[in-house]
């Protein structure tokens, strides 16, 4: 069975928020906004489509911005996705949704919405812009409706991870599929996350307990564990073992960098993962993604330089987050700083 490759791409910076934590104004408020022309994002999915000829791949994307509903051509490139049947998710703001948007979005092909709520309701206006988490709770109905899976992803630093479990009860009662929490990370060295490992380790261990409640009460949201700690905090729990057939440098799980994942900024610029900030590899206007993915993407491929993770028996598993640990201190192999197991 062929696997899927994502795509991240961003078409452009415009957004109607300007985000504390965000990765295009975080630094730089007076930043330059940056769209691709149509003739740009043509090139630019055929491109995505060759590599995944030549590497036998299924083409994913998902589609952000900024605010992807603000280019001009949107609803153009929605057009070319479903003309080529290829499947997308747009990660997006509330503020231009309504039934008939999300209509037309389902009628494209739109697989889900994902949104953003980091904080109850003071911390998120406060991270990105006032009257903006009751919308995003009201819009969660407006996606479902179309029928298209609605997404709520909250980035956790130390400012609202007191906040999480009253975020998980918020999005639960307003009809969320899917929940799922990253950390923040940091856009330049100075910076830190703010968590300590053992305090991210008890907020996977209250949201586990959460969780199960839920589940155990007939709850329809799906709980996504997609911070790769998790791994460990299963495996330490129980809830994870590692199989007898795992074979010796295979990678099974953990980090998508430099496996099946690239990110696409509005300049055209290819980064290895948004994420990490000093991982431009390329530039899709000139250079053929095939050929990036065996040259200047081996370097993220080197997993004997993991400085801790290349220690632990969950390796192929987990390998925790090397965004997080680059926005450190720099070094995509660092040890991920909320990482909280001892290794000799």
């Amino acid at each position: 069975m062929k696997q899927y490759f994502s795509f991240q791409w961003h078409i452009t910076d415009e957004c109607d928020q300007r985000c504390k934590h965000c990765y295009i104004f975080s630094e730089n408020s007076n930043k330059k906004l940056d769209a691709m022309s149509w003739q740009q994002m043509q090139d630019t999915f055929y491109n995505c489509l060759d590599f995944c000829k030549v590497y036998d791949r299924l083409p994913y994307f998902y589609i952000t911005g900024g605010d992807p509903i603000l280019h001009p051509d949107f609803w153009k490139l929605l057009e070319l996705m479903r003309q080529h049947s290829v499947p997308f998710t747009i990660l997006g703001n509330p503020f231009h949704l309504t039934d008939e948007v999300c209509r037309k979005l389902k009628e494209y092909g739109c697989e889900k919405y994902q949104l953003s709520i980091d904080g109850l309701r003071q911390t998120h206006d406060w991270f990105r812009k006032p009257g903006s988490f009751d919308i995003t709770l009201e819009k969660i109905g407006c996606i479902n409706r179309a029928g298209i899976r609605s997404v709520v992803m909250t980035t956790v630093s130390g400012t609202n991870i007191d906040e999480v479990p009253g975020i998980i009860d918020a999005v639960v009662a307003a009809g969320v599929n899917v929940f799922a929490f990253a950390r923040y990370c940091p856009t330049s060295a100075e910076k830190d996350v703010g968590i300590e490992p053992l305090r991210y380790h008890k907020l996977l261990s209250d949201c586990d307990k959460k969780f199960r409640e839920y589940e155990a009460a007939g709850c329809q949201t799906y709980f996504n564990k997609k911070d790769h700690l998790w791994t460990l905090y299963e495996y330490e729990t129980g809830a994870f073992q590692i199989s007898e057939a795992v074979e010796d440098g295979m990678i099974y799980g953990g980090c998508n960098c430099g496996n099946c994942h690239l990110t696409i900024l509005p300049a055209g610029d290819v980064y290895a993962c948004r994420r990490v900030q000093n991982s431009k590899v390329a530039n899709v206007f000139t250079d053929q993604l095939s050929d990036v993915w065996v040259c200047q993407m081996e370097q993220y491929r080197d997993y004997t330089k993991f400085e801790k993770c290349s220690k632990c028996e969950l390796l192929a598993f987990c390998r925790g987050c090397p965004a997080v640990a680059s926005g450190k201190d720099g070094d995509f192999y660092a040890a991920d700083p909320q990482c909280w197991k001892e290794v000799s």
